[in-house]
């Protein structure tokens, strides 16, 4: 159906582990490429849906 399990809100926790489901490795390496740019030493959200 090409739907995602998450839109406007974000994934949330219970869903954390559906991600690789409706994001391609490109776009979750990008978020975490992103995470490492904004937050260097991984103090906002430690451990939380891009570690």
């Amino acid at each position: 159906m090409g739907g995602s399990v998450s839109a406007e809100h974000g994934i949330g926790l219970k869903k954390k582990p559906f991600l690789a489901h409706s994001r391609s490795e490109a776009e979750i390496a990008l978020m975490k490429t992103l995470k490492q740019a904004l937050d260097p030493r991984g103090i906002l959200n430690p451990g939380r849906i891009v570690n």
